[in-house]
């Protein structure tokens, strides 16, 4: 009597296995429904013009929403608002490092973008900066400008000869 029950307790225990295995492949079947991602409301600018961690806080929200297709590097250009301590200085050496990377080149598939509480001054910035540029040297590369809309046009006018692809959010 041992014999015949240890032998079915054996196959009773390699019934189980296939059954297991078949189990556990068919609950693997059952479509999952992907949970919705949740995508937060876009921050609105700033009402004061010299809160800086607002300002940033805001510009990196709207490079996040705006930087679909990006495959490289987003470089993003920052000015705070004028008043500030060593505002002149700050807005020389912003120049100067956009300028720099301007004429060095950048590769495509990265953008560019460029934000301030002082729309027209980093609108001259741009404007500025891209006098220098050769007609065609930026194909393929984005330039993302955060302004006013009355700033919009004349960044535009400047972009546009590099080749680049000019994307303008506005700001209240």
């Amino acid at each position: 009597m041992k014999n015949t029950a240890s032998k079915l307790a054996s196959r009773a225990r390699w019934m189980a296995i296939p059954a297991l295995a078949v189990m556990l492949a068919f609950s693997g079947c059952k479509k999952h429904e992907a949970a919705a991602p949740k995508v937060a409301a876009p921050l609105h600018a700033p009402a004061t013009l010299t809160d800086d961690a607002a300002w940033q806080a805001y510009y990196q929200d709207v490079i996040a929403r705006h930087s679909d297709g990006i495959g490289g590097m987003v470089s993003p250009y920052y000015l705070s608002a004028p008043g500030g301590p060593d505002y002149e200085g700050q807005y020389s050496r912003l120049q100067q490092m956009v300028s720099d990377t301007v004429a060095r080149g950048v590769t495509p598939d990265n953008m560019l973008c460029f934000m301030s509480p002082d729309s027209t001054k980093m609108a001259d910035l741009i404007v500025d900066t891209f006098k220098k540029t050769s007609p065609g040297s930026m194909n393929k590369v984005v330039i993302l400008f955060v302004g006013k809309a009355a700033d919009s046009d004349r960044v535009k006018a400047a972009v546009t000869p590099s080749g680049a692809t000019y994307k303008f959010v506005e700001f209240n």
